[in-house]
Parts: structure tokens; C-alpha cells; sequence
């Protein structure tokens, strides 16, 4: 599954790579509502968390739906600007079928709710299933989309005062901490664009985003749950915000109406490069037979000719050889050379990772 967009005839000139402040506090906002997707920021969770003022954080909760299991994607902007508030002035132009479309995609769910051909501010049947679709989620996102489709100009209102609000009571010092290094990121990614080009550069971003230039295309693809296809070339371009309270995920906007953004996640010093779901896959369907399991096992205690390895399990050296060769493959072995026998051990440090990895490609 992945989310493809379509670049054919579009130049690298039009790929923006820009910080975002509205983008990130859109990030930070998810931290706070799901630090368990962010174990690495769990201090800094608890910390803000306790020091939001208990008025900011009801009305923070009340719409944390916005963020919390998928984003609105007025929340993160396809031209990002230098402030948040310049920022906001942008969402404030967006027309209000944009916005509700955008909203309730978070609140009632995108994968049940067409907005596509029509509008619940105009069309009775779609505004009474996205009410129906809303109450199914709580009365907390019941409450708000009827609040949003009675009165669009309120609710829009209500959400930009929420988020001025967060900027003296934790992110204007966040953002200032993390700019720096957003913006070089952003300038390295732009550098290596121009003299490497783009698969480079797709690549430098996360391992689950690539180039596929196949059958006359060009499109950007990243691993994703669902299956989508834009195209940037109608809209001007696309934009990639780095963050750096992102990871593991990789958001996408790819609605239609909206110029494609991809945010992703910086990397960090100290924490392993991200692996691609497919990888993780290929590691789990290598430790699953039982032979290399038994194997695995064996050369985990310490390292092993591929001859003691075969006695010790009465196994043909080829067998156990073909059985290595696809858990080298698979990254989970390192070797080392003792005379003429090659030594096989596995790898302590990526299996142990191997749980998280999991976790991060699930949750990306």
C-alpha cells in the first residue's frame, strides 16, 4: 500500500523543502495527545503537559481529534510561511467547504466520509451522515461537528485562538530550540537535490519514500496504509516539512484540493536511521521457519562456521548455507573471517531493534 504523487513533467525547482511552524506545532500537539507513539519524547510530554494552563488544556482535549489519530490538513500547509501567525492568515483565506472538508475528515474518519462530489454545508443527506459518523467516534466529536456545521465562521474562530494560545504556553520556546536545525535540514535536502537529484534526495528523506520513474511517469511514492494517488503538477509542486517532533511518522497530505506536503522526521543523533516496512517484513518472514529460527538461536551465543552449524543440527552444509543467505540478506547476520572458515553470528544490536522497528514502520 503507499500514497503516489504524480510529478510527471514537473521540475525540481517546484519541490519545496521549508520548516513550517503551524506543521510543527501541529506535530507537538500530536505528541501531547499520543505520547506513546513518541517514547523518545515522553519527558518532554510530561513536562509540557504539566505545565499547559488546565483552561488551554480542556479546550486542547475538546479538539484533539484534529491531530490525534490522523491530521487536518489545514494544519499543515502546502506554502509554508515564516510565522505562525502568518501561517494562520492563510488558513483564515481557505473557503469554508475547504476547511469543514478538512475537519471532518479528522473527525469522522476519511476512509468512511466522501466529501469528494458533495457538501455536508449544502447537501442534507452528507451533513446528517457526517453528524451520524461523528457521534459513532464520542459526544466530545459529536459535539464539535455539529458545533463546525452550524456555524463554520465560530468553530474556525475558536480553533485559531486555541492555537495562539499554545505559542506563549509551550511552543514558542519549542520552536525556537528546533529551527536551527529544521532549517539546515531543509537546506541540506535542497542541496543534495540540485547536485544528486531527486532519488537521492527521496531517499535522504526516509527510506519509505522513493522515485519511480516507470512507463513514462514520475511519481513519489511513500509507504503508507492506504492507497492514494495525487497530482503535484495541478498544484504547483510539492513541499516537504521537516520536524523534529515527528517520528515515526510520515504525514502525508494528499486531499484533493490541497497542494501535496510531506512532513517527515529529521534525523536524530544517538537514535537508528528508520527502516522501511518492507525490510521489517523481510526480517520477520526470515527469523518465522523454524530452521533459521533454531540457527538464529545458535549463532546469537556466538559466532559459527558454517560447518559447526550443520553438525550441531544435523543439517547439509548447503542447507544451512542457503538458510544464511537469506538472514544476510535479511541484515540480521554479521561475519567475520577466522583463516580459511567464514563466522556467522547474529546480529545483537539490529534484532534487538527489530520490536521497534516494527512498531515505527506500523505507526509511519
Amino acid at each position: 500500500m503507499s500514497v503516489t504523487i504524480d510529478i510527471t513533467g514537473l521540475s525540481d525547482e517546484r519541490l519545496l523543502f521549508t520548516p513550517s511552524p503551524l506543521a510543527e506545532l501541529n506535530a507537538m500537539l500530536h505528541v501531547l495527545a499520543e505520547p506513546a507513539h513518541h517514547p523518545a519524547l515522553s519527558g518532554w510530554a510530561s513536562s509540557t503537559t504539566a505545565a499547559i494552563p488546565p483552561e488551554l488544556a480542556e479546550r486542547l482535549l475538546e479538539a484533539d481529534f484534529l491531530w490525534r489519530s490522523s491530521r487536518a490538513d489545514f494544519l499543515v500547509p502546502g506554502l509554508p510561511g515564516a510565522t505562525l501567525a502568518e501561517e494562520l492568515d492563510a488558513v483564515d483565506r481557505i473557503d469554508d467547504e475547504l476547511f469543514v472538508a478538512g475537519a471532518l475528515i479528522t473527525t469522522c474518519g476519511s476512509s468512511r466520509l466522501n466529501l469528494r462530489t458533495t457538501s455536508p454545508l449544502t447537501d442534507p443527506a452528507a451533513n446528517e451522515r457526517a453528524r451520524e459518523l461523528a457521534l459513532a467516534r464520542g459526544p466530545r466529536q459529536a459535539a464539535f461537528a455539529d458545533r463546525l456545521l452550524s456555524d463554520p465562521p465560530a468553530v474556525r474562530a475558536l480553533v485559531r485562538r486555541m492555537l495562539e494560545d499554545c505559542v506563549s504556553a509551550f511552543f514558542a520556546d519549542a520552536w525556537q530550540r528546533v529551527l536551527p536545525d529544521l532549517a539546515a535540514d531543509a537546506r541540506r535536502k535542497t542541496d543534495l537535490l540540485a547536485r544528486r537529484g531527486l532519488g537521492e534526495t527521496l531517499a535522504a528523506v526516509s527510506p519509505s519514500v522513493s522515485l519511480d520513474q516507470g512507463g513514462g511517469r514520475r511519481r513519489i511514492v511513500i509507504d503508507k496504509l492506504q492507497d492514494s494517488t495525487t497530482n503535484a503538477v495541478d498544484k504547483g509542486g510539492v513541499t516537504f516539512i521537516p520536524t523534529a517532533f515527528g517520528r515515526p511518522h510520515l504525514l502525508v497530505v494528499h486531499a484533493p484540493g490541497w497542494r501535496p506536503v510531506l512532513q517527515y522526521p529529521v534525523a536524530e543523533a544517538g537514535l537508528p536511521e528508520p527502516v522501511s516496512l518492507a525490510l521489517v517484513q523481510q526480517r520477520l518472514e526470515a527469523l518465522a521457519h523454524p530452521v533459521r529460527l533454531r540457527l538464529a538461536r545458535t549463532i546469537a551465543r556466538g559466532p559459527h562456521t558454517t560447518g559447526e552449524l550443520a553438525s550441531a543440527w544435523q543439517l547439509s552444509a548447503p542447507e544451512v548455507s542457503r538458510h544464511l543467505a537469506v538472514l544476510r540478506k535479511a541484515g540480521l547476520l554479521t561475519t567475520q573471517r577466522r583463516g580459511r572458515y567464514m563466522l556467522y553470528q547474529l546480529d545483537l544490536a539490529g534484532s534487538a531493534r527489530l520490536g521497534s522497528d516494527f512498531l515505527e514502520a506500523l505507526l509511519r
